[in-house]
């Protein structure tokens, strides 16, 4: 198991310097449960834990005007913790929005909004620097289901419990909508 995290990581740390190295392909992806990723506080995390639930991932940032969605998050997360699990994907993609490092963005969500849902390090939406939880949310060849681009912060991705992308939402349709909440409840 050690060795299978050490790889992972290390495919994960290749595909997320944007470096390719001569002789190794970057890492892409083969389902949602190959992804894997660090907590805020460097802790790491697969993705095949989430096997069973839905799962909600937002593009955040600390400075947007969307910041405030974080309370309908988390509330979601109160609510429906049994079957959801939300996970927030700090970026600096947009305006600069996110000029926090790790710590200040997990001490900004717990002071302002008490977030205790699932906190990812920052990363990035795009380009060549183009996190691999991105890149399967955003190209259908990866995900199955549609190609997307990140618009802006708090775009959402919500995928069901056997790893499907289910849909996706721009930044204005809020976490607590009927459009999201029904495939929820379902």
């Amino acid at each position: 198991m050690y060795l299978r995290q050490l790889l992972s990581l290390l495919l994960c740390a290749v595909a997320c310097s944007g470096s390719k190295p001569q002789s190794q392909p970057t890492f892409m992806p083969s389902s949602f449960y190959d992804l894997t990723a660090e907590t805020l506080d460097g802790q790491f995390l697969e993705f095949s834990s989430f096997r069973g639930k839905k799962v909600l991932l937002v593009n955040t940032a600390s400075e947007c005007g969307f910041t405030p969605q974080y309370e309908a998050l988390q509330a979601m997360h109160k609510k429906f913790g049994d079957r959801l699990i939300i996970v927030g994907l700090p970026t600096n993609d947009f305006g600069g929005q996110e000029p926090l490092d790790n710590a200040s963005i997990g001490a900004f969500c717990t002071r302002n909004f008490g977030v205790d849902f699932l906190m990812l390090q920052k990363s990035s939406t795009r380009g060549p620097n183009q996190h691999p939880v991105f890149a399967w949310l955003t190209k259908q060849s990866l995900n199955g289901r549609s190609s997307s681009r990140v618009w802006w912060n708090f775009q959402k991705y919500l995928v069901d419990e056997n790893g499907q992308l289910i849909d996706f939402y721009y930044p204005f349709t809020k976490p607590d909508s009927r459009r999201i909440v029904r495939h929820i409840e379902d």
